[in-house]
C-alpha cells in the first residue's frame, strides 16, 4: 500500500515536471517581441530571430492569426505562401536545400511573421569623414508602406548570397506611386539600425511591389523616400546653389540700396513691403551658405552651433514665405480694396506679422529639439553617399511638412489667385485703353504693350514666390525638376534686383505712348496712410 502511494507521488511529480518544462520551453508567440525588448542587455532583433522559431500560439479558443506561419516544408519544391492578403512569399527550392544541408533533418522549418514598423528604431546617420562632404553608406530613409515589416526565416541558420533570389510581394497601396525594397540592418547592441537596399532589387506594377532579395531578414517597402540624386548631379547642384546664393546675397544688398533710395525720394508702402521681402531673402541665402559651410567643416557630433544655424535657416525661410504672402495681401488691397482704405501704422503691423510669426514658430521648434544635422541620400553607381546640412533633423519630418510644405502650399495658393487677378486687370485695362482712345492701337504699340505686360506678370510671379512651386517636381525620379528648382530659387535675389531696377526706371506716359488708363494708374499708385 505504501509502495503504491509512493509510486503515485513520483508519477505526479514527473507529470508536474513535464508540464513546467513544456511551459518554460513553449513561449507564447504573440509576446515574443515584448519579451525580447524587455531584455535591455540583448539585441531584441537577434532574440526575436531565435525565439520565434520555437514559440507556440497559446491563446485558447483562437486560431493562429494572419501574418504568422511556422511549419515544416520539403526542400524539393518551391514554397509559395501568403501570410496575409497583402503579402506573398516565394522561396526557391535551392534556398531550402541550402538550409537543409546545414542540418540532418528531412524537412525545413519556415517561419514568417508580419511586424509593425514602430518596433524598429532608426539610428541617426553617421557624420561624414573629416574633410569629405560625402560618405559611403547603404542607408535608405523613407516611410514604411502600411507600417508592415515582413520577417522570413528558413531553418536554423542565416542564408545569404543565394543563387536564386527569394521573392517577396507586397500589395501596392493606391496612394503610393514609387517604392524601394529594403531590409533591416542593425549595428547597435540595443537593436537600432537603418534600412538598406543592398542585395534587393525592386520591380513593381499597378497592383504590387516585387522584392527579389539574395538573403533572408526583415523586409519592407519604403515609400516617399528622401530626395536622392547621383553623385555627379549632387556636385553640380552644389556648385549651382552656392554660386546662385552668393550672387543673390550681393544683388539683394544692391536691391536694398535701390529701394532705400526710392523710399527717400517718394515714400510708398509698396516699396516698404519690397524692402522687407528683400531683407528676408538676404537672410535666407546668408543662412543657407552658413549652414552648408558649417555642416561641411564640422565633422563631429551635433553641437549647439549646428542647431542654432538650423534654427536661423528655418526662421529665415519662414520669414521669406511670410513676406511673400504679405506681398500678395498688399497686391490684393491695391487691386480690389481701392477706395476708402485707411490702416493705421500699416507697415508696422505687417512687420510684426512678417517677422513675429516666424520667430514664434522657430522658437517652439527649437525648444522641442527639432534642429540638427539633416542628411540627404545621394545614390551613386555602386554605393550610396550622404550629404549633411544644418536644418530640421531627419526624425522631425512632421515639423517640415507642417511649417514648410503646408505653409508654402497655402501661400502659393493665395498668391496664384492674386496673379490671376492681375492678369484679369491687365486684360481689362487693354480694353479700356482702346475704348478711351477711340482708335485701335497700331500693331507695333500693341506688341510693345504685350511684352511689357508679360514682363510685369513674370516679375510679379517672382515677387509672389511662384518659383517655389517647382518644389512639386523635385523627386528622386525627376532630376530635371531638381535642377529647375535649384536654379530658380538660388537666383531669387537676382529676380528681386531686376524688379527693383524696373521700379526705379518706371516712367509715366500719356494714352498714346504708355497707353495707361488714368483711373487704373491712380489705383496702382494708391498707398496707405500711416
Amino acid at each position: 500500500m505504501v509502495s503504491r502511494d509512493r509510486m503515485k507521488m513520483w508519477i505526479t511529480l514527473f507529470v508536474i515536471t513535464l508540464i513546467c518544462f513544456s511551459t518554460i520551453q513553449a513561449e507564447n508567440c504573440d509576446t515574443t517581441v515584448q519579451e525580447c525588448k524587455k531584455q535591455s542587455s540583448v539585441n531584441w532583433i537577434r532574440c526575436y530571430e531565435h525565439r520565434i522559431a520555437s514559440c507556440t500560439w497559446n491563446r485558447k479558443g483562437r486560431k493562429v492569426p494572419p501574418g504568422f506561419i511556422q511549419d515544416n516544408f520539403s526542400s524539393s519544391h518551391e514554397v509559395k505562401v501568403s501570410p496575409t492578403l497583402q503579402h506573398r512569399v516565394h522561396i526557391p527550392s535551392s534556398a531550402l536545400q541550402s538550409s537543409r544541408a546545414a542540418s540532418a533533418e528531412q524537412g525545413v522549418l519556415l517561419v514568417i511573421s508580419v511586424l509593425n514598423s514602430s518596433h524598429f528604431e532608426v539610428s541617426p546617420p553617421p557624420p561624414p569623414a573629416k574633410g569629405r562632404l560625402f560618405t559611403t553608406s547603404t542607408r535608405v530613409d523613407g516611410t514604411v508602406m502600411d507600417g508592415s515589416v515582413l520577417f522570413v526565416s528558413v531553418g536554423n541558420h542565416s542564408l545569404s548570397n543565394l543563387l536564386e533570389p527569394v521573392r517577396l510581394i507586397f500589395k501596392r497601396n493606391k496612394k503610393v506611386q514609387n517604392g524601394t525594397c529594403v531590409y533591416w540592418y542593425d549595428l547597435m547592441q540595443d537593436g537600432k539600425g537603418h534600412w538598406s537596399k543592398e542585395g534587393c532589387d525592386t520591380t513593381y506594377n499597378d497592383i504590387e511591389f516585387i522584392c527579389s532579395c539574395s538573403h533572408l531578414s526583415f523586409f519592407a517597402v519604403l515609400v516617399n523616400p528622401e530626395i536622392s540624386v547621383t553623385r555627379s548631379n549632387a556636385v553640380n547642384l552644389t556648385y549651382i546653389t552656392s554660386t546662385g546664393s552668393l550672387l543673390s546675397v550681393i544683388l539683394t544688398i544692391i536691391s536694398l540700396a535701390i529701394y532705400m533710395h526710392l523710399q527717400r525720394r517718394r515714400p510708398d508702402k509698396a516699396i516698404g513691403v519690397h524692402m522687407h521681402l528683400t531683407g528676408a531673402l538676404l537672410c535666407l541665402h546668408l543662412c543657407f551658405l552658413l549652414c552648408s559651410l558649417w555642416a561641411w567643416l564640422d565633422q563631429g557630433e551635433e553641437d549647439w552651433v549646428c542647431q542654432a544655424a538650423g534654427l536661423l535657416l528655418h526662421w529665415s525661410l519662414l520669414a521669406t514665405f511670410s513676406w511673400v504672402a504679405l506681398e500678395g495681401f498688399h497686391l490684393y488691397l491695391l487691386l480690389v480694396r481701392v477706395f476708402n482704405i485707411y490702416v493705421r501704422r500699416y507697415l508696422l503691423k505687417l512687420s510684426l506679422l512678417g517677422w513675429g510669426f516666424p520667430t514664434v514658430i522657430a522658437a517652439v521648434c527649437g525648444i522641442s529639439g527639432a534642429y540638427g544635422k539633416y542628411t540627404v541620400s545621394l545614390s551613386g553607381s555602386i554605393n550610396q553617399t550622404a550629404a549633411n546640412i544644418c536644418w530640421i533633423r531627419n526624425g522631425s519630418s512632421l515639423v517640415t511638412y507642417i511649417t514648410v510644405v503646408g505653409f508654402l502650399g497655402l501661400v502659393l495658393l493665395c498668391n496664384s489667385c492674386m496673379l490671376g487677378l492681375v492678369v484679369v486687370k491687365l486684360w481689362g485695362m487693354r480694353d479700356s485703353r482702346e475704348g478711351s482712345c477711340g482708335l485701335k492701337q497700331p500693331h507695333k504699340e500693341n506688341r510693345a504693350r504685350l511684352w511689357k505686360n508679360t514682363a510685369t506678370v513674370l516679375g510679379l510671379s517672382c515677387v509672389l514666390g511662384l518659383p517655389w512651386a517647382l518644389a512639386c517636381g523635385t523627386s528622386s525620379y525627376n532630376p530635371a525638376g531638381i535642377y529647375l528648382f535649384t536654379i530658380f530659387n538660388s537666383l531669387q535675389g537676382v529676380f528681386m534686383f531686376l524688379w527693383s531696377l524696373a521700379l526705379s526706371c518706371k516712367t509715366r506716359s500719356d494714352c498714346n505712348s504708355s497707353v495707361k488708363d488714368p483711373s487704373t494708374q491712380k489705383m496702382m499708385e494708391t498707398s496707405f496712410n500711416s
